[in-house]
């Protein structure tokens, strides 16, 4: 009984949006209803503790509505200036294929947002970026959300292994580094595969005619970009640690693509163009006259700033003590609180750019303020949705604040899990780091959860603690293809608030092939190498 009602938080949300359909402000508020009665029925939360958890939720929304209203209002000012016409005249100088296009925008240079920031960041940026280049958006949005996977393994500069890690007893540079290069080489068989289940779902979903002749002569190349970064994501594992791998593993690849797909190389000859939207209408190349540097510039800006903020110690300092609105103990209760680094945030670095954007492409303020007045039109509904969703989130992570004297409701599905399954666990661990991502929206806060039970889980089957560790951060990244609140988010941005379902359903089955990928890779690394 207690196990249902801890997984309730994962039941009740599956049931409404994947298969009743509902918008995600309905199910999530439905969701959020059922988890909390639940929570104080059976597992004796107090009012207190549901009150915080709210108070939790409703801050940590303005955190996310920030990003969005940044990652919207650079795109809109970058549409409003026409560098976004730019920008596609200059994919289609590398390549008109859409296939190509959606590893280099939605995975590679997604991936460098990753690395550089993180917590759901570069979603927000490449789906709309990617409807403005003439991507429907459904298409967008799930090839988005799919591709940011493997680099969140190291996101926002190896948060997910070094703050997702820091709860362990032997927590050190060197576990950190150990575990960033066993996840790089779990990732030679899982993590390889990525671009071209990229491709492959939106060929399937999204393509018209011959889908099987569209995926079989775009694999060479799909199968060279992800061989490509993640040996090269191995090699700066080994030289670097866990902070830069998504960073320079996503530069070097891009390198490569970028190279490759304008010489031809494994690209097919015909242009495959079958997710162009119908609305879209393409201006001549010669009607451009921005540089394209010029229009990339806001977008540099962005990692440049992001890096400037994550690496350098005083900027670092500076920007996550100076007009901080953080919210610690909420109602008294020291484990519940929220962070709020305004001028750390993405969002912040986003609008910024955006600002840079029309200064440096010398156009009028008015662009600016248009693009910044559209984006909070768009984002209206979305907070309320994300309130429902992130009260939901704390009620279940703060349950082990309760008068029965039970352990949390993550705790409690981690170790029923494990006594069902025993030396079945490699397979499974990473099934749970994407549990823990799909209800929190988080790679780093699902591995901080579960990293203590992943390694005592370790220890009782004898197996290679570092290899499980690792699986939990790969797992982790694969739920943020279905995290529900990272999907109600890009959903926002493209202007699809309702269709969050349809999203998980296109993306659910890459996140679990993901996860049964990094448990065989698991598995086979254990047998044979270990």
């Amino acid at each position: 009984m207690l196990m249902l009602v801890a997984l309730s938080a994962v039941i009740v949300p599956f049931i409404c949006l994947v298969l009743l359909r509902m918008s995600a402000l309905v199910g999530m508020t439905i969701s959020a209803v059922v988890v909390t009665i639940l929570g104080m029925v059976a597992w004796g939360i107090e009012g207190g503790v549901i009150a915080a958890s709210f108070l939790q939720g409703i801050h940590k929304t303005l955190t996310i509505i920030l990003i969005l209203f940044g990652a919207l209002t650079l795109l809109n000012t970058l549409r409003e200036t026409s560098a976004v016409e730019r920008i596609n005249a200059g994919f289609q100088n590398v390549s008109g294929d859409m296939r190509v296009q959606v590893i280099i925008v939605a995975f590679l240079f997604g991936s460098l947002i990753e690395g550089a920031s993180g917590f759901g960041t570069p979603a927000m940026v490449t789906a709309p970026l990617m409807v403005a280049l003439g991507f429907k958006p459904l298409t967008s949005v799930a090839t988005a959300l799919i591709a940011d996977s493997v680099a969140v393994s190291f996101g926002a500069v190896g948060t997910p292994v070094i703050v997702g890690l820091s709860t362990l007893k032997d927590a050190d540079a060197t576990l950190f580094s150990e575990t960033a290069i066993r996840i790089t080489m779990l990732d030679l068989l899982s993590g390889i595969l990525i671009p071209m289940i990229i491709v492959v779902t939106m060929i399937v979903f999204f393509g018209k005619e011959n889908k099987l002749k569209s995926i079989l002569e775009i694999l060479p190349w799909t199968f060279l970009i992800g061989a490509t970064y993640v040996t090269s994501a191995l090699v700066y594992a080994l030289l670097t640690g866990p902070e830069f791998v998504s960073i320079l593993g996503s530069l070097t690849t891009i390198i490569v693509a970028v190279f490759t797909a304008k010489k031809g190389w494994l690209i097919p000859k015909n242009e495959w163009k079958d997710v162009l939207s119908e609305v879209y209408e393409s201006k001549p190349q010669g009607a451009h006259s921005m540089s394209l540097l010029s229009a990339w510039s806001p977008y540099l800006i962005v990692v440049a700033l992001l890096l400037l903020t994550r690496v350098v110690k005083p900027v670092k300092d500076f920007t996550t003590s100076v007009f901080n609105l953080s919210w610690n103990n909420i109602l008294g209760y020291e484990s519940i609180s929220s962070s709020w680094e305004v001028l750390y945030s993405p969002g912040t670095i986003l609008v910024v750019a955006a600002l840079f954007a029309v200064i440096i492409q010398r156009k009028s303020i008015k662009n600016f303020t248009k693009a910044c007045t559209d984006s909070i039109k768009t984002i209206r509904i979305t907070g309320i949705t994300l309130i429902a969703t992130l009260a939901m989130v704390h009620v279940f992570s703060n349950s082990g604040i309760n008068t029965k004297d039970l352990i949390s409701m993550p705790e409690y599905i981690a170790n029923g899990m494990a006594a069902t399954f025993g030396q079945m666990w490699l397979f499974v661990a990473p099934f749970l780091g994407a549990l823990g991502s799909f209800i929190t929206g988080s790679a780093t806060v699902s591995t901080l959860t579960f990293a203590p039970v992943q390694a005592n889980i370790a220890a009782a089957i004898e197996g290679n603690t570092t290899t499980v560790l690792a699986a939990q951060i790969i797992g982790a990244a694969a739920g943020n293809m279905i995290c529900v609140h990272n999907v109600v988010a890009v959903c926002a941005v493209v202007n699809m608030a309702g269709k969050e379902g349809s999203v998980i359903r296109k993306t659910l089955g890459p996140a679990l092939l993901y996860c049964l990928l990094a448990g065989i890779s698991a598995y086979i690394f254990t047998v044979f190498f270990l």
